[in-house]
């Protein structure tokens, strides 16, 4: 075949038909919406990773010296991109897009929720710092929160989603999920950033762990590899997905979920201090202090026993 002619005939019809095919459905690229603007929320979360961590996350040096000048300098920064970010997807989903947005308050809006963004990370850094500490005392073989900070996967989608949290609370759109899926690709941890988190999360090694969005964790909770908080599928009379509803379940404080376990269902509940074993399939809710452990390789088939009392 000659790849000349052929570009001068046959391309020319593949053109059309992937022309026709954009004005069906096309994401518009003046509205940044595209790759350039998916890349853009990238390198904005790694922006706000460099401010609440300095010399993790960023990419230079930074010395005490200069830790002043480089927060203030970031900031300015941060704020100039979060306020065009959120602008471009509030007009983009805004009911008068495009002929009218100009004369509604999305500028405005925009600038506020930034400055709410903002507002919220030095909470979000204490929040961080707790989580890095749950690493370093839950787990024998992590000598710093140091090490914690640089190397651990959790850490890392953990700060992610804490940071798409704030966006998705404040009902912005579309960032969150990119900013989370980021944190997916790079780590293997895929927490949507509707998940409800307490404090001092810890997850250990963290390949494979999925999080859905209606899910809530309480404080002091340690999750292990390949363990899915997920839902059950519901689905209407239709058979379409049902959406807007508890679909994930409800974690309670001091839980420990051990590798590659499943817990479904919206009215799924695991109670305060209840250690889920590896391998098992949950679908109804645990009790308080529970062990529950498989007793074959057969999916619900479990045992359940109850912790000692210490008084």
């Amino acid at each position: 075949m000659d790849i000349n002619a052929w570009m001068n005939t046959d391309m020319t019809d593949i053109a059309r038909k992937l022309e026709s095919s954009f004005r069906e459905y096309h994401i518009s690229p003046e509205e940044g919406l595209n790759v350039s603007g998916r890349n853009g929320v990238y390198e904005l979360l790694e922006d706000i990773l460099a401010i609440l961590f300095p010399g993790a996350f960023s990419r230079e040096m930074i010395h005490e010296e200069d830790l002043n000048f480089y927060i203030h300098d970031m900031l300015r920064h941060i704020a100039r991109k979060m306020v065009g970010q959120i602008r471009t997807v509030i007009k983009y989903h805004c009911p008068k897009h495009p002929k009218d947005c100009c004369d509604c308050d999305c500028n405005k809006r925009a600038e506020e929720l930034s400055v709410e963004i903002i507002e919220s990370l030095p909470d979000i850094r204490t929040r961080l710092l707790e989580d890095a500490d749950a690493a370093f005392q839950g787990d024998p073989a992590c000598h710093s929160m140091e090490e914690a900070i640089l190397s651990y996967p959790g850490l890392e989608a953990i700060a992610v989603y804490r940071i798409a949290h704030r966006y998705y609370e404040l009902e912005i759109p579309l960032i969150p999920r990119i900013m989370t899926e980021r944190a997916h690709t790079r780590t293997g941890i895929d927490i949507h950033p509707g998940a409800s988190i307490g404090r001092r999360f810890f997850i250990d090694h963290g390949t494979g762990v999925v999080i859905g969005e209606t899910c809530r964790i309480g404080q002091n909770v340690k999750i292990y590899q390949g363990v899915t908080l997920g839902a059950l599928s519901p689905f209407d009379k239709s058979g379409r997905p049902r959406k807007g509803e508890k679909r994930h379940p409800d974690i309670e404080d001091d839980v420990i979920i051990y590798a590659n376990s499943t817990v479904l269902g919206g009215k799924t509940v695991v109670g305060k201090g209840a250690i889920i074993g590896g391998n098992t399939w949950i679908t109804h809710s645990v009790p308080p202090h529970a062990i529950i452990s498989s007793m074959s390789s057969q999916p619900g088939d479990i045992q359940v026993k109850h912790k000692k009392s210490s008084t």
